[in-house]
């Protein structure tokens, strides 16, 4: 798997191991077969008094090579084990050679020192660290625990309370990393790290162009949490509003938001006061004139934003980038009055934007490669996960999740219970179930949003006035401590009766009757038939060429839904079920309640061929990406 340690040896007797894998001297097999050469050497010369191990380019070790770990779950690459199995890797390079050295060994540690680097330098007799080192075992985040050694050494050296607990020695490891969750959560690692490969556009050698001033347009939560952001991050900003009771309201925000970091101890009092003097509040376009970009982040009206952009193109440079961060509206009819479609884009955050860690790029047919690089760029400076996709209404993330709200819906008008289906969805691993999500988004938003997939996609959309019938009554979420749940001065959500009045007159308004078998929903079942739609849309979205890989999409779930990483994103979950279970179940349900459940073409196909939705490997869907980006732009 490549990689390496070298050796050098001083005039003082000391001994110098460096780790030699770029780009974080991971720790392949070869490089540990390599250590223990090494060090072996290191112990049989009479001139060596010590060994310092340390790792080349100010990284100690990022820790074991995850590319092994695909060929391990199917058996095909080496594994750690015992020294008495062949192929194997032996843990028993640290317990036998490092830590069992009879000459003094000590861990310099620079840069990243996480998993099996850290395992490494606490096998040493000592360790020495600089002040920007990063030391952890992230292992759990793959579904694994520490596989050499880890668990008994981190307790001794730093006193972990409940150290019993953490001592699972080799057995548990080698069962965790063939598990489902192992699987998931390596795929996702992988996932995230591709979100950043863009054929036909990162593929061109073009190179980020330096982003100084950034304009937002719009105070409000989301307009203050981008602004708050793109400060953190040591952007200058203007934060434009309509009046000066909008703009004071919009300032108060950010500075609530950066107070709250003080509090937390991210942000000392001095970074703060020099964080806030880049925020300037503005009320007209005038310093607008020599800014790198603009982000529109106002209400979701059409005609609004398209007068937005209009004066937009007026007062910015011409090499300014539009971007919009409309979560559900055509980029196309937002910039219809404009001149400038190559450099308008979308720059979805999702709320609260300084914290999600999730960026929705969005690009027109006519959107310059070069102002997806910039975006790209800006992305990974404010900390966040950039996933590029397709224009049209709604996107990836919203795109995909809108019949999680409206399989709900339809299942409670139908005899399901509300509080149920939140309880069964929250099991699976969701944050909160769609019931509790629209009353914490509002259901402003939820009409607003919902109302454009109906327009959009009259034919697979499910329109219930459950929502609208509530909202009549002033009951409007979270906000108002009363949607459907209630809540009371501490956000503590609870169940309402007052709720079925309201659905007995949604489902009169619908004209259906009670399903009794829907009242005797099984959690499994009840999971199946909120989100498979939502694998059915996913599907889609993939086919239409909106994202260019079903990683995309996975990626996409977790970090702007809270689909759980786990479960490996909604493409990969369906994968793990099997096209043909879930088509199937659409179609039975699509007979029973109609073309809400019906399985898109694509989806059909690949059960007819019994083939997994995701076409296979990294490998081909990197490859097909590129025959469909070449073919669509």
């Amino acid at each position: 798997m490549g990689g390496t340690t070298t050796i050098s040896v001083g005039s003082d007797g000391v001994a110098i191991i460096t780790i030699l894998n770029p780009p974080v001297n991971s720790l392949s097999i070869d490089v540990l077969n390599s250590l223990k050469e090494s060090f072996d050497q290191a112990l049989q010369r009479d001139d060596v008094k010590a060994i310092v191990v340390t790792g080349a380019k100010g990284k100690f070790s990022g820790g074991f090579d995850i590319n092994a770990f695909g060929g391990m779950h199917d058996g095909k690459a080496m594994s750690t084990g015992p020294a008495s199995k062949p192929g194997y890797v032996s843990i028993e390079i640290l317990s036998d050679t490092v830590e069992a050295a009879r000459k003094p060994s000590i861990a310099a540690i620079d840069g990243l020192a996480l998993g099996g680097g850290l395992e490494v330098a606490m096998a040493c007799h000592a360790r020495i660290a600089t002040s920007t080192a990063q030391l952890g075992l992230p292992e759990l985040q793959l579904g694994i625990i520490p596989g050499f050694g880890g668990t008994q050494r981190l307790p001794r050296l730093v006193g972990l309370p409940k150290a019993l607990e953490m001592m699972l020695e080799y057995d548990e490891f080698q069962v965790l990393l063939k598990s489902d969750t192992c699987k998931s959560l390596v795929h996702i690692f992988f996932a995230q790290r591709g979100t950043t490969k863009v054929p036909g556009v990162t593929d061109q050698g073009l190179k980020p162009r330096r982003m100084n001033k950034v304009a937002i347009l719009g105070g409000g939560l989301m307009g203050s949490g981008i602004a708050t952001a793109l400060l953190l991050s040591g952007y200058q900003v203007y934060l434009k509003e309509v009046n000066e009771k909008f703009l004071e309201g919009g300032l108060g925000r950010v500075k609530a938001n950066l107070t709250n970091s003080v509090k937390k101890g991210k942000l000392s009092q001095e970074k703060f006061e020099k964080t806030l003097s880049r925020l300037k509040g503005v009320l007209d376009y005038e310093s607008f004139r020599d800014v790198d970009m603009v982000i529109e982040a106002v209400i979701e009206n059409v005609p609004l934003k398209q007068q937005i952009f209009s004066d937009l193109e007026k007062y910015c440079s011409p090499h300014c980038i539009l971007a919009s961060n409309t979560s559900t509206i055509d980029l196309n009819l937002i910039g219809e009055k404009t001149k400038s479609h190559d450099r308008i884009i979308g720059a979805h955050f999702f709320s609260p934007a300084h914290i999600m860690p999730l960026l929705e790029i969005v690009r027109t047919a006519k959107t310059s490669p070069q102002v997806v690089v910039d975006l790209l760029d800006v992305g990974k400076k404010i900390r966040k996960t950039p996933v590029v996709v397709g224009n049209c209404t709604g996107f990836a993330v919203n795109r995909m999740f809108f019949p999680y709200t409206q399989a709900a819906l339809l299942l409670v008008e139908r005899g399901a219970d509300i509080y149920r289906i939140d309880r069964a969805i929250t099991k699976f691993g969701m944050p909160m179930g769609p019931f509790r999500l629209c009353d914490l988004v509002g259901f402003g938003v939820a009409i607003a949003t919902g109302s454009q997939f109906v327009r959009n996609f009259p034919e697979r959309t499910y329109a219930s006035m459950l929502i609208p019938l509530m909202q009549e009554d002033k009951r409007a979420g979270e906000m108002t401590r009363k949607g459907f749940y209630v809540y009371n001065d501490k956000r503590k959500a609870s169940p309402d009766p007052e709720i079925k009045k309201y659905i007995e007159k949604a489902r009169e308004l619908a004209g259906v009757s009670v399903d009794l078998k829907l009242g005797k929903l099984s959690d499994k079942e009840i999971i199946e038939m909120v989100l498979f739609p939502v694998v059915n849309e996913a599907c889609r979205v993939y086919a239409e060429g909106i994202a260019v890989k079903a990683a995309d999409l996975d990626i996409a779930g977790v970090m702007g839904m809270g689909f759980p990483p786990y479960r490996g994103g909604i493409m990969f979950w369906g994968d793990s079920i099997g096209s043909k279970y879930v088509c199937g179940r659409l179609e039975e349900w699509s007979k029973m309640y109609g073309d809400f459940f019906k399985p898109c073409g694509y989806l059909a196909e690949r059960a007819a061929l019994g083939s997994p939705l995701s076409i296979g490997g990294a490998d081909e869907a990197e490859a097909e990406a590129k025959a469909k980006s070449k073919s669509r732009l």
